[in-house]
């Protein structure tokens, strides 16, 4: 009960001034295999004020804190209040091949757009130029950003992202928003992985979905990689010095979990 009043707290705050807030949050960011998924997900006071928030929000959290059961419970739930109108809902993902030529930091935040522009193109949040003191109503209102609405990234700020936004320091587990579009993200991550284990047997990642466990270095000693595994990343992680993992992680303000 109190994490559900602190979570929906905080966003009750955030959103005060504007008519939305989006929160945005990834997974896989660490994994050695697979793309790094992004969620992002707009709820208004409305819906923070409503019956599931105040009924149902207990149930989200940071969701590598939750079972696999209760995170596909939650996104149900989600796909449920998409189909309501009550929320609005974006995932994006960046490919191995992305990864490994952007760098995973690159990656994220293209994730992170492509999930964002599910919901909203970038430049409905930019001013246009700035009328003169004669100007008419309409010519203002052309000056004015098409949206008001706050977004919130998990970790720190991002340089060079194309949507104005702040960074939540651990936000997935103090801003709803954030946590809500961490559990998008991982499920939708998973589910991606589970599929990638029947495509490419032996390396189980139905189980371990991409990250440094030792069932999947011994998998990689046995059979090398395949397609789906991020080249630098292997090399540091098979090398026992993770640094490239572990570098790009602290990036985002979090504090090096194997999970992300």
């Amino acid at each position: 009960m109190a994490k559900r009043r602190q979570l929906r707290g905080f966003d009750l705050k955030q959103i005060a001034g504007f008519d939305t807030l989006i929160g945005v949050d990834e997974a896989g960011r660490g994994a050695l295999a697979g793309p790094v998924v992004a969620g992002a997900v707009r709820v208004s006071r409305e819906f923070l004020e409503g019956r599931w928030a105040q009924t149902r929000a207990s149930n989200v959290n940071d969701s590598k804190q939750l079972t696999p059961e209760l995170r596909a419970e939650v996104f149900a739930d989600l796909e449920k209040l998409v189909s309501a109108g009550e929320i609005a809902l974006g995932v994006g993902r960046a490919e191995v091949g992305e990864i490994e030529s952007l760098n995973i930091l690159g990656a994220t935040k293209l994730a992170m757009r492509r999930a964002l522009e599910g919901i909203y193109p970038p430049e409905v949040f930019r001013q246009r130029e700035e009328p003169d003191l004669f100007a008419g109503p309409e010519a203002v209102a052309a000056f004015l950003p098409a949206v008001n609405c706050r977004v919130l990234v998990d970790g720190l700020q991002l340089r060079a992202f194309p949507y104005p936004h702040e960074g939540v320091v651990h936000g997935d587990g103090r801003s709803l928003a954030i946590a809500m579009a961490s559990v998008a993200a991982k499920v939708t991550r998973d589910r991606i992985m589970d599929a990638l284990g029947a495509e490419y047997p032996g390396y189980g990642f139905g189980k371990h979905k991409g990250y440094g466990t030792e069932e999947h270095r011994a998998a990689l000693l046995r059979q090398g990689p395949c397609f789906q595994h991020r080249d630098k990343f292997v090399r540091s992680f098979l090398s026992g010095k993770p640094s490239e993992v572990a570098g790009q992680m602290s990036l985002f303000g979090e504090g090096g979990t194997v999970e992300g």
